[in-house]
């Protein structure tokens, strides 16, 4: 017969990590959505360009980094398209696939919503330099886990 499994309980000084991590996951997106809205992009589309300012992608994988429906994301590429911040093309590995990617505009347009995130420029800046840095580095061991 097999044993339970028991799982420990999170410690005290956890539970109020994770407390603080949700806390500024939350604010954030709140700051994301503030500065998509002064670029006229809802977060999704500003999410959109943000990953394709890095890279073109083809729909499949963008849907996936998404976590939504192809058939969402084609309707936002639709929209980045027409305001000539996303262009289509094919995929130079496979001619079926049609990638998206950011234009110079899409670019600039990114660079400029990643500078006007409030939350780098205040809390972040607050901590002196080793303090930002061993930060990165402790939420770089625990993405890592």
């Amino acid at each position: 017969m097999a044993t339970p499994h028991r799982t420990r309980r999170p410690d005290p000084v956890s539970l109020e990590v994770v407390e603080l991590i949700a806390e500024v996951v939350a604010r954030y997106h709140a700051d994301y959505e503030e500065a998509a809205a002064e670029h006229a992009l809802t977060g999704a589309q500003a999410k959109l360009l943000g990953l394709l300012s890095l890279e073109p992608l083809p729909m499949r994988k963008l849907a996936h980094r998404l976590k939504c429906e192809p058939s969402n994301v084609t309707g936002i590429v639709d929209r980045l398209e027409a305001r000539g911040l996303v262009e289509r093309r094919p995929d130079p590995a496979d001619r079926r696939v049609k990638l998206a990617a950011a234009t110079d505009d899409g670019r600039r347009v990114a660079r400029e919503l990643r500078e006007s995130l409030r939350f780098a420029r205040e809390p972040l800046a607050a901590l002196a330099d080793d303090e930002r840095l061993a930060l990165r580095d402790l939420l770089s061991r625990m993405l890592e886990a």
